[in-house]
């Protein structure tokens, strides 16, 4: 019985060892595999009861898992659309095979810490092993509207237009420059300054609005006060805003706007010192200066000097590049020099990583073992950032696994050598009848 237990330890022996070597040869095998996590083989001793003064060997068994809470190194790269995790999270993925197979809301959920993401024929941003980004998709304007954290609802493949055109309709802008002030004096000859402001309508199309200052002179003294009229080329030359602007003339305010009134047009907001404007297809708020505060329209000395005109609003740009933030934001740039947020790419956590299920091409799928997954913004609660331009190396040391090889070799061979003892020894009794 003892003989017997000696044999079959040793041959539990070997096939544990042939599972540790097996790992051992998937590990050296993906060294160079982005995003490889290491497999690992835990040996268990078996215990059989003996009784008094007798002892039979149990064997060994084996388990074997994947680390996948290990993070390998991260490297930089030239492709803006390569992307790693640093610290905990997974990014959403899922097999592009299941998109073009049927419904786009009917897809499996994959996770994955790095991956070389580009676009395919159809925009689709996939990688050489056909793993496709999943994101959240955003707005007209750019903003992230409010999905739901522990579903797959919600979540599209990340898709490019690289016909893709974008325009930016103006709705602000900020108007800084000085009037002279001996224009509203007695006298004065009451000339018209004037300035002009492009702006962008819906369509993209650029449009011009006049605006021009219109001085009233008093018989004796001073007014301090100028007529504002707004004139809109998309409209045929109408005004569309009118405004008599009253400026101070005391010490410590000399110069600065003291009233606003509106004949046409929307009416002076002393909050932010704006008047709403109602150009064709939209409204844009002109930013006149706060009553009594230095900037914006001013009336001094005896010089016009506009200063500035800040406002918002592109041309039609095409789709030139798109990168990711470390808040996983895809950003679309265009040839306009404009920006618009396309999709976020949220980061998936679970209790427990290595309780993942392992797929191919380095993804992984939730188990029992891994508990349910949260998606959170990259760079909240547990969740590290994303970093764009960089791919994660494997999790394999091989010089750590080299020296497991030696160790299973010698093992191996350990527990061939117990198995040949064991023969000779059962040759032995086998003479004994002789």
């Amino acid at each position: 019985m003892t003989i017997s237990s000696s044999l079959n330890a040793s041959v539990a022996g070997l096939a544990s060892n042939a599972s540790r070597l097996a790992t051992i040869s998937d590990n050296i095998a993906n060294s160079a595999t982005y995003g490889y996590k290491r497999a690992e083989t835990d040996f268990h001793s078996m215990v059989i009861n003996n009784s008094a003064g007798s002892y039979s060997a149990g064997g060994v068994r084996t388990t074997s898992q994947r680390l996948i809470d290990e993070r390998g190194a991260v490297v930089s790269t030239t492709n803006a659309t390569d992307l790693a995790v640093l610290d905990k999270g997974m990014l959403p993925v899922t097999d592009y095979s299941s998109l073009t197979a049927g419904d786009e809301g009917d897809f499996p959920l994959l996770f994955a810490t790095t991956g070389s993401f580009r676009a395919n024929s159809d925009g689709y941003l996939v990688t050489e092993s056909g793993l496709s980004l999943l994101g959240w998709p955003a707005n007209p304007d750019g903003s992230i509207p409010s999905f739901p954290r522990d579903s797959v609802s919600g979540l599209k493949p990340v898709q490019l237009n690289n016909s893709q055109f974008t325009a930016n309709p103006t709705t602000s802008v900020d108007l800084s420059l000085n009037l002279p002030a001996t224009a509203t004096e007695a006298g004065a000859a009451g000339g018209t300054e004037a300035i002009t402001v492009e702006y962008y309508n819906n369509l993209g199309i650029a449009e011009t609005l006049s605006v021009s200052f219109v001085p009233t002179v008093p018989a004796t003294g001073a007014s301090n006060t100028w007529t504002m009229l707004i004139e809109d080329s998309a409209s045929g030359g109408a005004v569309v805003g009118e405004y008599e602007l009253e400026f101070d003339d005391t010490a410590g305010a000399g110069g600065r706007l003291l009233s606003v009134t509106n004949t046409v047009g929307g009416a002076y907001d002393v909050t932010d010192g704006t008047v709403a404007v109602a150009v064709d297809g939209g409204t844009i708020d002109f930013g006149l200066g706060l009553i009594g505060e230095a900037g914006g329209l001013s009336q001094l000395s005896d010089t016009f000097a506009p200063v500035s005109i800040d406002k918002d609003g592109s041309p039609v740009g095409n789709l030139t590049s798109v990168e990711v933030d470390p808040n996983g934001f895809v950003v679309a740039f265009f040839d306009s020099g404009v920006s618009r947020t396309i999709y976020q790419v949220p980061l998936a956590n679970v209790a427990n990583e290595n309780g993942l299920s392992t797929a191919d091409n380095q993804s992984y799928s939730i188990t029992l073992d891994s508990g349910d997954f949260y998606l959170w913004d990259a760079g909240d609660g547990p969740t590290g950032d994303i970093v764009s331009y960089a791919r994660e190396e494997s999790s394999t040391d091989v010089a750590g696994e080299l020296t497991q090889l030696i160790q299973t070799q010698r093992a191996y061979s350990s527990n061939a050598k117990v198995i040949q003892t064991v023969d000779e020894m059962l040759q032995e009794t086998t003479n004994i009848k002789r």
